[in-house]
Order: C-alpha cells, then structure tokens, then sequence
C-alpha cells in the first residue's frame, strides 16, 4: 500500500489516472460550476404574487396605525383595498416598459416603488382632504419602505426558492 492508500485520502486524478478512475469517485466538478451558476434573473416585471404582496402590504399600510396613519388617518378595509389595487395598478403601468440587459429591471422597479410611494401619498392626502401642497407635505418613508420591503422580501423567496 502506498501512503495515498494508507490515511485514506486520496488527491484528484492525473490525465494518466483518470483513463480508469475509481467506482467510487466522481470526475472533479469545480471547472464547470460557473456554467451551473450562470442563471438568468430579472426583476422586471414583478410575478403577480408579488403584485398581490405589494397590495396585500399597501392594504395594512392604510388600515393600520401608522406615520402614515397619524398624519392623515386610516382607511376602512374596503376603501383601502380599493385604493392599494388602483394605486398598485397605475405604479405598474407608469413603471411600464421592458428592462435592458443591463440593468435586469432594477431602474424600472425604482420607478414602480416611487410611483406607489407618489400615489399612495396623493390617495391619502384626497382623502383626508388635508389641503397641503406637495411642497410642504412629508415625503412618505413608509410608503416607499412599504413597496421596498415587499419587494425585497418577494425577491429573497424566489432566490431561496431556486436555489
């Protein structure tokens, strides 16, 4: 027995070794990993599940105590479903468009969770007929960190999910 053979560890085959290999080995795979991990993702557009958590998320931002909620109040659960699918909907479609191969979407999904943040905001403000300009109203953290967390949230799942 060699010493290879002795502590029970074997190194990677040599060309001259590999033409019979052992049975209980296979060929060495780190070279072609990278070709495994060269996987396509884009996050535009957004899967309708992740529509749906968008919504389902804007739904509890305007029912729910909240920044938001202590500026202007909330809303009933039907009013602001209502409100969260037309705000969710007209976001989509100024987001619009299709992503280039550079960016894979993620300038249009700043686009999408600005206009949801912007229409959200509007849809509040109509409502508690507050009468300020948007000059001198609150940018909406929680709205933007609404449409963000949704979606980063969303993101992560699909990543575990393929993995």
């Amino acid at each position: 027995m060699t010493d290879k053979e002795d502590n029970g560890l074997s190194e990677p085959s040599t060309m001259a070794e590999s033409d019979n290999p052992p049975h209980h080995q296979e060929p060495p795979q780190e070279a072609k990993k990278p070709d495994k991990i060269n996987v396509a993702f884009s996050i535009w557009p957004p899967t309708q599940r992740t529509r749906d958590a968008v919504i389902n998320r804007l739904i509890e931002t305007l029912t729910t105590p909240s920044v938001l909620a202590k500026r202007y109040g909330t809303m009933p659960a039907d009013e602001a479903s209502a409100t969260a699918r037309l705000v969710e909907e007209e976001a989509y479609a100024a987001a619009g468009g299709s992503p280039n191969a550079d960016d894979e979407g993620i300038e249009i999904l700043q686009v999408y969770s600005r206009e949801i943040s912007k229409r959200m905001l509007e849809a509040v403000k109509t409502r508690a007929g507050s009468g300020s300009t948007a000059d001198d109203a609150p940018q909406s953290p929680v709205a933007a960190s609404v449409a963000a967390s949704t979606i980063s949230e969303e993101i992560s799942s699909v990543k575990t999910e393929s993995v």
